[in-house]
């Protein structure tokens, strides 16, 4: 399994039927292929009911889009609504838990995941899932492509939200936000808790029961 889909299937592990969930971009979108049978998936455009995403075949509706503008299958049962809606059922607090990617995470759970120097693609609807989403997880890998840590002590990127990330879900680990500071939690078979540590600029906490990631 590669990277990416690892990261989502421990992400879509926090589920349980009849939660509903909201799916960012990128390495979050993935999460719906992990699922437990019972999760509901909501859009931002407008829907909650979203299924498994096609690309071509008689199956490929324009009308139903995620987010993204990635055309998917409905589920049976699945409603469809305006986007002011969408948007009340966000604020209201009735989503399970939203996933996104992230630019940087801080030590206290600041979120930044729309802008970086030379890079901004608008904010879209995150302000709004971190505040209203009852837990806040981030699906990203530990370190950018250059190797500069995206676990930071504190960040330098326009914010999307303060103090609003639960937990962090990467390919070498998972880090817990505590009131107490950042919790390794669980740790990817093959890794050690220095090289996690000196991949993030926070001093982490280390759960005395440390668990190793399930792998398949």
């Amino acid at each position: 399994m590669d990277n990416r889909n690892f990261i989502a299937k421990r992400a879509a592990a926090y589920f349980k039927p009849g939660d509903v969930v909201n799916l960012g971009i990128g390495i979050p979108s993935l999460c719906g292929s992990y699922a437990a049978d019972g999760v509901l998936f909501q859009g931002e455009n407008g829907v909650i009911g979203i299924g498994p995403t096609v690309s071509e075949g008689l199956m490929k509706n324009e009308r139903f889009v995620n987010a993204g503008g990635v055309p998917f299958i409905p589920v049976p049962g699945a409603s469809d609504f305006d986007v002011a809606m969408s948007f009340g059922v966000i604020r209201s607090g009735r989503l399970a838990a939203t996933v996104l990617g992230a630019l940087q995470v801080s030590a206290r759970g600041d979120l930044a995941n729309w802008a970086s120097p030379g890079r901004a693609f608008g904010m879209g609807g995150a302000m709004d899932l971190c505040n209203g989403a009852q837990k806040v997880i981030v699906a990203m890998e530990l370190v950018s492509k250059d190797g500069v840590p995206k676990v930071v002590n504190q960040c330098t990127f326009p914010l999307t939200a303060l103090a609003c990330v639960n937990h962090i879900v990467t390919e070498r680990c998972v880090i817990d936000v505590r009131k107490e500071g950042l919790l390794l939690s669980e740790i990817r078979r093959g890794h050690t808790v220095e090289e996690i540590q000196a991949a993030v600029e926070p001093a982490l906490l280390v759960a005395p029961n440390l668990i190793e990631m399930e792998e398949e």
